[in-house]
């Protein structure tokens, strides 16, 4: 029973002094370095995701308008077929 105390205590402390020593790692000068590095090339992706984006959304607006030009025509001819047909004639 005494035992496991000081098991939990002996990881208590070694979790203090990792997390002591992580600290002062993630703060030192060369890790502010990488942090930047990291940054840096994250917003080059960005920017190069934006470039393509905005690629994809122009050649959507392209589609769009062809496909929207494309049912005005179709709406036209049908409307030309409907006044071409002569009207049937009833007998009563």
């Amino acid at each position: 029973m005494n035992f496991l105390k000081w098991d939990k205590l002996g990881l208590f402390a070694g979790g203090v002094l990792f997390g002591t020593a992580g600290l002062k790692i993630l703060g030192s000068k060369d890790a502010k370095k990488v942090y930047t590095g990291c940054v840096a090339a994250a917003l080059r992706a960005k920017d190069c995701v934006m470039k393509q984006v905005t690629t994809v959304q122009e050649n959507a607006e392209d589609v769009l308008a062809e496909a929207i030009s494309i049912n005005e025509d179709r709406a036209a001819e049908e409307e030309a077929k409907v006044c071409q047909e002569p009207a049937a004639v009833t007998e009563d």
